[in-house]
């Protein structure tokens, strides 16, 4: 009997082991993917902005035709994709990068994660909402893009509207901002929900994790992002010199960009400051030991 209860505990151990060897896995994959959603964010909305952008000068009297039986999807999705997704999703992706920012800045999150109330897991249930939404409309806002092409002629494209006066300089403090808010919506959202899901609790976060999150926003960054986030800052510039109306979604998105580049210069000056301390150390500790130095040759002189 006993040498039974050996074999099934060895046997119970084997198949734990291996249950969270392959959890490991599943977990920074997941990890990594609906971190995703916040920069397919701001690509969606710099789509909106660059479509709405054409409709305006290439269609101005444009109006949608009721959708015909064979094309009812496709017009449902476009007209989601133009009017009904993007008021929800720039208030989330506001949300979050006001959040990010007041974070950057202070040190503390204040917005998201603070939800006192008598339920069981304050942060957890509205952080299941809060990433079930804005993962409905990511996942329309790139059908949308999608069909919009195929909406009007079968021929428009809806690519980034790129200012050459925006220097290199300016690209890479947005993409440090950008990131600097990634993380941000992953440690306070995305994680939360994904410990709890594959592990049953809150884990300590790991540097492949990060590294992963980060090299997939980097593939992100040099696949679309780059050549079409510009657009969501320089419509609403093109608009105003065109004497074109601006609307309170060109508005929302030029400041959502700028409030981006604040979060990556407060990064770099941080970084800055970082690094000017760590040599401040180092030089009072090498001053500090060049004066133990000579007070240890002047008593070997005495």
């Amino acid at each position: 009997m006993d040498w039974q209860y050996n074999g099934e505990q060895s046997a119970n151990k084997l198949l734990t082991n291996s249950t969270t060897f392959l959890k490991q896995p599943f977990h920074i994959l997941t990890l990594t993917l609906l971190s995703l959603l916040l920069p397919l964010s701001f690509l969606i909305l710099s789509r909106l902005s660059c479509a709405n952008y054409i409709f305006s000068l290439s269609f101005p009297t444009l109006i949608i035709p009721p959708p015909e039986p064979s094309n009812y999807y496709s017009s449902c999705i476009f007209y989601l994709f133009l009017y009904a997704t993007p008021s929800l999703l720039y208030l989330l992706v506001s949300v979050v990068t006001v959040a990010a920012f007041i974070h950057c800045i202070t040190g503390k999150i204040t917005i998201i994660t603070e939800f006192p109330g008598p339920i069981f897991c304050p942060r957890l249930y509205p952080a299941w909402i809060f990433l079930c939404t804005m993962q409905v409309c990511v996942g329309l806002g790139i059908e949308g893009s999608i069909v919009a092409a195929e909406v009007v002629d079968g021929h428009a494209t809806f690519g980034g509207v790129v200012d050459e006066k925006i220097c290199l300089l300016s690209r890479a403090i947005f993409f440090l901002g950008l990131h600097e808010t990634m993380l941000h919506w992953c440690r306070v959202v995305v994680k939360p929900v994904v410990d709890d899901t594959v592990f049953g609790g809150a884990r300590e976060e790991k540097w492949v994790e990060r590294l992963a999150i980060a090299a997939s926003f980097g593939c992100l960054w040099w696949w679309r992002l780059r050549d079409e986030v510009e657009s969501l800052a320089v419509v609403a510039k093109a608009k105003r010199e065109l004497a074109m109306g601006l609307g309170v979604a060109d508005f929302v998105g030029w400041s959502l960009y700028y409030l981006t580049v604040t979060i990556g210069m407060v990064r770099v000056v941080k970084g800055l400051m970082w690094l000017s301390m760590v040599l401040l150390r180092r030089r009072e500790a090498n001053l500090c030991n060049n004066c133990g130095e000579d007070h240890d040759c002047q008593d070997n002189k005495v």
